[in-house]
């Protein structure tokens, strides 16, 4: 597999993908849905692994579907997924889902456990839905109190706010950049480092519902304890979306399952806390 940016058609769709690195193989599925995959590139991973970055459908160069901004469910993605490991010639591979990438790769690892040698979910959970929105709001305002003499504060959670109502690219692009402070530990502290992808980040609108306009759910509690995958849990400790009691959770109901929380991040710990996090995620992926 050569380095760099692949597009291929799958199923129908057009498939974009990015390859970095060199070693043992591992496929990363971005966050969102519909946030653009560089955001996610680990060259602390991509020093030991080779590194393989889904574009998932509906975003960005990849295709869209023909209901789209909906159809996009977690059995589409697995679907998507599933044909893009075979067109790879991957027999088996290490799965990494960076929020609601993975509630995609645990899915895809309940439904294609012979396809996956591990399982990295990172900033994920089990569940979605009223308990998720509640610890999510309590999450912030945690955010909120330790920030509270920043004048910057009341436009990041008017952003926050305005997630609820995105309709399209722009208002999607808009949110993003808005609020994207309240995923750091300690964004104006170290604001140097993370504006610049402030400044680029970008996303496509992706509804959530499916293709008649439900809602695609996601509730694993009862199906995780059947994982029978090695996994690792990944949880930064100021994540205000995808928190620590979440990935307690997760690691609970995975047999076996390891849990590291990064003591100085918020969502995005591979950037925050680069050498912790690539330390933790290629020690599970080599054995070492």
């Amino acid at each position: 597999m050569d380095n760099g940016t692949h597009t291929v058609e799958l199923d129908g769709v057009r498939q974009r993908y990015h390859l970095h690195g060199r070693g043992p193989v591992c496929v990363a599925l971005p966050g969102g849905p519909g946030v653009d995959w560089a955001y996610l590139r680990m060259p602390a991973l991509e020093a030991h692994l080779t590194m393989v970055y889904v574009e998932p459908i509906g975003t960005g160069g990849s295709g869209r579907l023909a209901s789209h901004p909906h159809g996009y469910t977690r059995a589409r993605y697995a679907r998507a997924l599933l044909a893009l490991l075979d067109h790879l010639g991957l027999g088996t591979t290490h799965l990494i889902g960076h929020s609601h990438g993975g509630f995609v790769a645990q899915y895809f690892a309940l439904h294609h456990p012979d396809r996956v040698a591990g399982l990295v979910l990172y900033e994920s959970a089990p569940v979605t839905g009223p308990d998720h929105g509640a610890e999510a709001r309590r999450n912030v305002a945690e955010f909120a109190h330790r920030n509270s003499g920043r004048p910057e504060l009341p436009e990041v959670l008017a952003a926050l706010q305005a997630t609820a109502s995105i309709s399209d690219d722009d208002a999607m692009n808009t949110a993003l950049r808005g609020l994207l402070p309240a995923y750091f530990a300690d964004y104006w502290g170290r604001e140097a480092e993370f504006a610049p992808l402030r400044a680029t980040v970008r996303g496509t609108h992706i509804s959530g519902l499916d293709e008649r306009l439900v809602p695609d759910t996601i509730d694993d509690r009862t199906t995780l304890g059947a994982l029978a995958v090695p996994a690792l849990v990944v949880v930064g400790r100021f994540d205000v979306i995808c928190g620590v009691r979440w990935a307690q959770e997760l690691a609970g109901l995975i047999p076996g399952a390891r849990l590291v929380v990064l003591e100085r991040s918020g969502h995005f710990g591979h950037l925050e806390e680069s050498d912790v996090f690539g330390k933790a995620v290629v020690g599970f992926v080599t054995g070492g």
